[in-house]
């Protein structure tokens, strides 16, 4: 099993134990929810929610450069491949840049978590995150990406890579592009043509013959049915 399938099954197994970040910082937990509120604009968002939303997609957390390392970490986490793109492509870490403004109880983790990246690279090549080779930059998160054997010693980069994992796949499995990786295709209009035969079959079951030529059939379902004076179906 790659990387991938395990986070799809990481994302499916944990969505109701608190895996997707709320949405809600504490600044709009504090705000009057009382009933004079009411109404709300298109996605059931209430104006006071809309303009807070405008203000902090108007504001910048991370650096240009802190963007570049971003890109690069979210593909590795989610690659692309044969079934859809990558996360930096689903735009994950515009995802983590808004949250980092919603959730500012994240920003040390995320902002310390990166330097830590820049030290190491540093102490170990002498350049940058950004300047060392795929290769290196691999040796590096292949210490803190296995939480049961990093060492003690790299327990800051452990603590980043955790919340940036968890969000990445957050970020990735909310958007169009993770929807179709997992085959979710949600609320789906679409025909149903009854009980398949080899399931009849397998019970002992059949249709009524007497009915076979009124059963609904998909070609005819947005027709009306109608009914003679003693209710019985006639078409």
């Amino acid at each position: 099993m790659n990387r991938r399938d395990n986070l799809k099954l990481l994302l499916t197994g944990s969505l109701g134990t608190g895996l997707i970040w709320s949405a809600c910082s504490p600044e709009v937990k504090q705000a009057d929810l009382s009933p004079k509120i009411v109404g709300g604009t298109a996605g059931g968002r209430i104006p006071e929610e809309d303009d807070r939303d405008s203000k902090l997609l108007s504001e910048n957390f991370f650096t240009e450069l802190e963007m570049k390392k971003l890109n690069l970490l979210v593909d590795i986490i989610i690659p692309a491949d044969e079934v859809s793109e990558s996360a930096s492509q689903a735009k994950v870490p515009e995802f983590i840049e808004f949250m980092m403004k919603d959730q500012p109880a994240n920003q040390t983790v995320f902002r310390g978590g990166l330097m830590w990246l820049d030290h190491q690279a540093d102490e170990r090549n002498s350049k940058s995150f950004l300047e060392i080779s795929e290769s290196q930059r691999m040796e590096i998160i292949d210490d803190i990406a296995w939480p049961d054997k990093a060492k003690k010693e790299f327990e800051t980069g452990v603590k980043f890579f955790n919340a940036l994992r968890n969000m990445t796949v957050t970020g990735f499995y909310t958007t169009e592009i993770g929807f179709k990786d997992i085959g979710y295709v949600g609320n789906t209009p679409n025909v149903w043509e009854g009980v398949p035969q080899d399931v009849m079959n397998q019970y002992g079951l059949s249709l009524e013959e007497k009915y076979l030529e009124v059963y609904l059939k998909a070609e005819d379902r947005s027709t009306l049915a109608t009914w003679d004076d003693q209710r019985n179906l006639i078409s």
